[in-house]
């Protein structure tokens, strides 16, 4: 019994002591989260995310949409098969992306130089709080438009989109539980 309660208050010991390691590792990754990115050219910016952006991607900014049954263009046009498109509804499908396409890629350059223009600001030390505010408006406002443009082409191709086809989207992408349905479009 002896032995017993040495070898618990051992394990009680060595557990106990590891406790204060595991916290440290914890806290030393967590106070260091954007170690690395310091040598990203624009450290707001992702290679990734700047990738996305020069080719019309989304960026999850339209997630409101798409997670309440309003599907994008893109993501339609990957299921055409699945979902049973007709020619004509491909075709307007194929035209809405086309279209924000052609209105977020500009958006998305304009970002990108924004926030360019912010790393610069901060990189030359001759940010001011007038600059900082200028600087932060316009990629606010710049954000604000490229979101709409997401969330306006979510909508848009909702409406060509019959509520079966609605459901099979939202059943292939993995958002449909078998319980709660789906809250389909309002009717127009």
């Amino acid at each position: 019994m002896k032995s017993l309660m040495v070898g618990l208050g051992v394990l009680a010991l060595v557990a106990t002591a590891g406790i204060p390691l595991i916290i440290g590792q914890t806290a030393a990754q967590s106070s260091r989260p954007y170690a690395g990115m310091q040598a990203r050219a624009i450290k707001a910016l992702s290679a990734e995310q700047i990738a996305d952006l020069k080719a019309g991607r989304g960026l999850s900014l339209a997630l409101a949409a798409e997670l309440n049954g309003y599907p994008g263009p893109r993501h339609v046009l990957e299921l055409v098969e699945q979902l049973g498109l007709t020619d004509q509804q491909r075709a307007d499908v194929q035209r809405l992306l086309d279209d924000m396409t052609a209105e977020v890629v500009p958006l998305g350059e304009m970002l990108i130089a924004q926030e360019a223009e912010l790393e610069r600001l901060f990189a030359g030390r001759v940010v001011t709080p007038s600059s900082l505010r200028a600087a932060t408006a316009a990629i606010g406002a710049t954000q604000a438009e490229l979101r709409n443009a997401h969330l306006k082409y979510h909508l848009l191709t909702s409406g060509l989109l019959t509520a079966a086809q609605m459901q099979r989207y939202s059943q292939l992408r993995g958002y449909l539980d078998g319980d709660s349905g789906i809250q389909h479009r309002p009717n127009h």
